[in-house]
């Protein structure tokens, strides 16, 4: 057998490989991300490769499938009902968003339920987080292992047999039988995946926490993402409480739900109506705001949209959103400008989404330009009023799916009127729908 080394070169932000050092990495463009990596390669002449052992799928006996429940019914909901025994879940997020609380939140709950956890730390200490678990819960105890070497790891979850497995967080981790830094793309790809070979082998859920770039996606290769069972992203503003949990694969289940929580002292507590959530400090008889009914994975959530039109100061008119894209502002600011005969070239315009949530379905597009015309107008929309629907570049409004659970969540908190996109009314007794089909109908709500 002959044993040949070489070097090559890898992006530490996209995982690139190039044959020579490179200032900027030509796939991503990111500058000094090309690290050195030793790769070894053998070379085996004359001899005979041994076939894989074959199964068929009848001859597989079954499989205990059942899932654990967590005790956090939001976190059930976006893992498609529970974590699967044998699960590689990745969770990511922002410094300081709350990952590591909701990782510790998981484990202390997986403990009360007579299963065993190890949670290994590889950035605080255990009376670090032994101060964290009391806020959390009273009666806290736990299995911690203080530890960043993969190989003590791995022999430690071997040794214990746990049900579930937190790290905390995986760039941290390194072993010595790969070259590389610390969280460098090496370290990270060899972890994940010798971490996954164990979960598979042994049947243990592991949880490991990674961290993101400055562009919000996970620190480390790409494929990172492709080795793990689920992907979980929690968001949110650091200044306000509210976090969302979001997956973006799931092997397990969909990707369409999404859970809603809020950070207090004691961790984090799941929200029980998120629909009406953002309606808590809603403005009362002041013009410039309108209620829509947006869908976040499956849960609908009535949010205030609040503009602001002033005059101008300046050559150039301001043009500014929060929570709202900014391009689909000016947009819907030159569909009514052409379709409504008004000028907005000597008005500031400013949008704001109500408790820092950020919208980005085409839902919001009707309520964005109610409330612009109701600033603009002076007048305020009724407090019982509520829309959603699609503005099309031709002035047309288009209607939106799940139409019907739009309006069940806005019957529940009490909304008397609605106006939707589309020519055609849903049948509703206890609330008065006008269908919009363009947007020049807007001036009879004024």
């Amino acid at each position: 057998m002959a044993i040949k080394a070489k070097t090559q070169f890898v992006c530490n932000n996209c995982s690139f490989i190039s044959p020579r050092w490179q200032g900027r990495c030509p796939s991503c463009g990111e500058w000094n991300t090309l690290a050195e990596m030793s790769v070894t390669s053998s070379r085996k002449s004359g001899g005979v490769l041994q076939a894989g052992a074959v199964q068929r799928l009848s001859e597989l006996g079954p499989e205990n499938t059942s899932r654990y429940q967590t005790g956090i019914t939001e976190l059930d909901i976006v893992l498609g009902g529970g974590i699967v025994p044998g699960s590689l879940i990745m969770l990511g997020g922002d410094p300081g968003i709350g990952k590591s609380t909701l990782a510790l939140q998981l484990a202390l709950n997986f403990e009360s339920q007579n299963r065993t956890v190890l949670y290994v730390s590889g950035e605080e200490s255990g009376q670090q987080i032994k101060m964290r678990s009391q806020r959390i819960s009273a009666k806290s105890d736990l299995s911690i292992l203080t530890e960043t070497s993969l190989e003590s790891i791995l022999a430690s979850i071997e040794l214990e047999k746990p049900n579930l497995v937190v790290i905390d967080s995986i760039q941290t981790i390194n072993s010595q039988e790969v070259n590389g830094v610390v969280g460098g793309v090496s370290q990270l790809s060899f972890a994940t995946n010798s971490l996954m070979r164990l979960a598979k082998q042994h049947h243990v859920a592991i949880m490991i926490i990674g961290h993101v770039t400055k562009e919000g996606m996970l620190a480390g290769p790409k494929t990172l993402e492709h080795m793990v069972d689920t992907v979980l992203y929690l968001e949110g503003e650091r200044f306000s409480a509210l976090r969302i949990l979001r997956t973006n694969k799931n092997r397990f289940g969909g990707i369409n739900e999404v859970g809603v929580f809020e950070m207090s002292e004691k961790g984090l507590s799941e929200v029980a109506n998120p629909a009406a959530l953002f309606l808590e400090h809603r403005s009362h008889e002041l013009p410039g705001a309108c209620i829509s009914a947006v869908l976040e994975g499956n849960k609908v959530l009535l949010l205030e949209i609040q503009a602001l039109v002033n005059p101008s100061n300046y050559s150039n008119p301001k043009r500014a959103s929060s929570g709202f894209d900014a391009n689909r502002l000016q947009l819907i600011l030159a569909i009514l400008q052409r379709r409504l005969n008004i000028n907005f070239s000597d008005q500031d315009v400013f949008i704001n989404v109500a408790g820092g949530f950020k919208v980005d379905e085409r839902a919001a597009d009707l309520p964005v330009a109610l409330a612009i015309l109701s600033s603009f107008y002076n007048k305020t929309l009724p407090q019982d009023f509520l829309a959603f629907g699609e503005v099309g570049l031709l002035g047309e409004v288009r209607g939106v799916m799940q139409t019907d659970k739009r309006l069940r969540e806005a019957e529940k908190l009490g909304f008397k009127q609605v106006a939707l996109g589309g020519k055609q009314t849903p049948d509703n007794k206890k609330i008065a729908i006008k269908a919009i089909g363009e947007i020049v109908e807007l001036k009879n709500l004024f």
